[in-house]
């Protein structure tokens, strides 16, 4: 652990977090937490045309509902700040005027430009990647292959990417910056500006690049275009962020579904691989599911809750006992929050499994066996538990024949309306011997 690890997620406020930005948040987050050192978010609002308040709250709010807090930022302040590119103006200005009177750039056009060296080595260790080498005359070429000096501030007077994010890394003591692979080609253009201005350069982590099923680079429609729509599309934030954590690390001491608290304890940026990520709906349905499993019921009826209610159900006529305890009955099935509230309807509500379910298919043959039997479960069974009505239904088959898929089966349609459910004995409990009988004589199934 390195508890003086100080990392930075720095947005840009031109739109929503999406699952690319999420995703290095994660990796910065998830650092910093293992070595006990400091998360910062920093506003790099330098497009003025697009950058929007509307947008940074968005992001902030994108990243409180995937649990990661930061221990500086605009919002909260710190001894590093402003955490907004827009109110450190003086010191871009500053430091290009240095330059400037080192001869090391020069003004055109009303914009800075740096002068790019011949014949100097850029190296860097990449944390992920390892060593890398550019000669300084291949780091910013023209189309011809000829030097392209580097646009330090824009005729606008604002900052370039490659010149700000160098100036606000050494202010506000970044030294660790955990980044896409994408930006591995912009490193040695800021290395240029760190030797410049004679200061310490900071370890660089490239992140693999996250690609469609297809394989080809994520677009939005593969990768929605904010972490909000998972939220809408029922996925958990632990979902999101273990699925997320598994694009490009695998935890050495558990399995792929793991907790928060696991993957700080196991992170290390060495085990990140170089190979690009595949983001696989399959997989995300899978861990989401299993993420579910985990919930305390009561801690997932507070997600299910809105979408019952989406659906026209009165999830408030029911004590939270009973929901939660219906939730449990799922047994973990639906693999996200808004297939668990619909597969699970019939706990709150008789009129959709009417709607469902008509009986047509039971012959007038089969009901006098049925009611039977149905009957002798409602008034003769010892407990209305799961086991205990198990129990009866197969020592009544050996008495009396039958089955159990010819006397479950109805039971099963009658109660949820559905093919598939949990166990029908443990829905029947649930539910409780009076819904059960109700359900019976609406279809016409007991006397």
């Amino acid at each position: 652990m390195d508890s003086n690890v100080r990392v930075r997620f720095a947005p840009s406020p031109t739109g929503a977090l999406h699952i690319g930005g999420a995703h290095t948040a994660l990796f910065n987050w998830l650092w910093a937490r293992h070595n006990g050192g400091k998360f910062i978010l920093r506003i790099e609002d330098t497009d003025l045309e697009r950058s929007t308040k509307e947008y940074e709250q968005s992001i902030m709010d994108g990243m409180r509902w995937m649990g990661f807090d930061w221990d500086e930022g605009p919002d909260i302040g710190g001894s590093f700040g402003p955490y907004r590119q827009s109110e450190r103006m003086e010191l871009y200005r500053k430091h290009a005027q240095e330059l400037i009177d080192k001869d090391m750039a020069y003004v055109k056009d009303d914009a800075v430009f740096f002068r790019v060296p011949e014949g100097k080595l850029l190296t860097f260790d990449d944390a992920v990647y390892g060593h890398i080498e550019v000669r300084s005359e291949r780091c910013s070429v023209n189309q011809d292959g000829t030097i392209k000096d580097i646009v330090l501030m824009k005729r606008d007077g604002m900052p370039t990417y490659n010149y700000a994010c160098v100036i606000d890394d050494h202010y506000m003591d970044i030294n660790t910056v955990i980044r896409g692979e994408d930006h591995v080609i912009n490193t040695p253009k800021q290395l240029l500006v760190y030797h410049a201005l004679g200061w310490n350069v900071p370890t660089f982590g490239h992140l693999p690049m996250i690609l469609g099923k297809d394989k080809k680079k994520l677009s939005k429609r593969q990768g929605a275009t904010s972490v909000f729509e998972y939220n809408d599309l029922g996925y958990l934030p632990d979902g999101v962020f273990n699925f997320l954590a598994l694009l490009g690390w695998t935890p050495r001491e558990t399995g792929e579904v793991f907790s928060r608290d696991e993957a700080v304890a196991q992170f290390e940026l060495k085990q990140v691989t170089t190979k690009a990520a595949v983001f696989d709906m399959d997989k995300l349905n899978h861990i989401n599911q299993e993420q579910i499993k985990r919930m305390d019921p009561y801690k997932l009826l507070e997600i299910i809750r809105p979408f019952w209610e989406k659906f026209g159900l009165n999830p408030q006529n029911y004590g939270d006992d009973y929901l939660a305890s219906s939730l449990a009955t799922m047994g973990g099935r639906g693999q996200t929050t808004l297939q668990v509230a619909e597969y699970s309807d019939y706990f709150l509500s008789f009129d959709v499994v009417k709607e469902r379910y008509d009986a047509s298919e039971i012959s007038e043959d089969r009901r006098p066996v049925l009611k039977g039997f149905y009957r002798q479960l409602l008034d003769n069974a010892a407990e209305w538990r799961a086991p205990v009505l198990e129990q009866f239904t197969k020592d009544w088959i050996e008495t009396n024949g039958s089955s159990m898929k010819e006397l479950c089966l109805p039971l099963r349609w009658a109660l949820t309306g559905r093919k598939v459910s949990p166990g029908v004995f443990e829905c029947a409990e649930q539910l409780g011997k009076a819904e059960t009988e109700t359900r019976l004589k609406h279809y016409n199934l007991v006397d």
